[in-house]
């Protein structure tokens, strides 16, 4: 578990702990905040891996962002998470790429003729978007929700070469 509290004195988002390897819970615990701040992501706005990673505190972390989503329970609008083109990369997810879009589309969000969602008038990224109560609130109701990390998901937060909690 997280020590302390999820902002630093500066107001910047913390991270998971500086221990030599992520451990199962620390990780359960990031997925619970990855989670619930996709869930604060209006209908009809979505979000990116990057935008997410550094409200978290993670700004490098888009990758490790996408391997928690996909492991997104039921409940949670991973529809609302595409890649910082606009595309929808996790589309795989879904059965069928064209699923993903269709939910999308079925919030209200238009594409543009190359098949991508238009950041600029769609996007919701949480650190510009929600201010720091809002954020810390959305943050908080992480805690009371856990989550079991596969070992797949853990064995990548904790060795891919991508990964920002990679062991040394």
């Amino acid at each position: 578990m997280l020590s302390g509290s999820l902002f630093s004195n500066d107001g910047e988002v913390k991270t998971v702990s500086n221990e030599t390897s992520p451990t199962s819970e620390q990780v359960a615990t990031l997925e619970a905040r990855v989670f619930a701040l996709v869930r604060a992501c209006p209908v009809g706005c979505v979000t990116t891996y990057g935008w997410l990673a550094k409200a978290v505190g993670y700004p490098r972390g888009a990758r490790m962002i996408g391997w928690i989503m996909n492991e997104a329970p039921e409940g949670v609008p991973a529809q609302r998470v595409i890649n910082s083109k606009g595309a929808l990369t996790g589309s795989h997810a879904f059965g069928s790429p064209e699923r993903m879009r269709q939910l999308l589309e079925g919030e209200g969000i238009i594409f543009s003729a190359d098949g991508t969602v238009d950041l600029k008038r769609y996007g919701w990224e949480p650190l510009r978007d929600l201010n720091e109560e809002e954020l810390r609130g959305v943050l908080d109701t992480a805690s009371t929700v856990h989550y079991h990390v596969s070992k797949k998901l853990l064995g990548l937060v904790q060795n891919d070469p991508a990964s920002p909690m990679k062991s040394s």
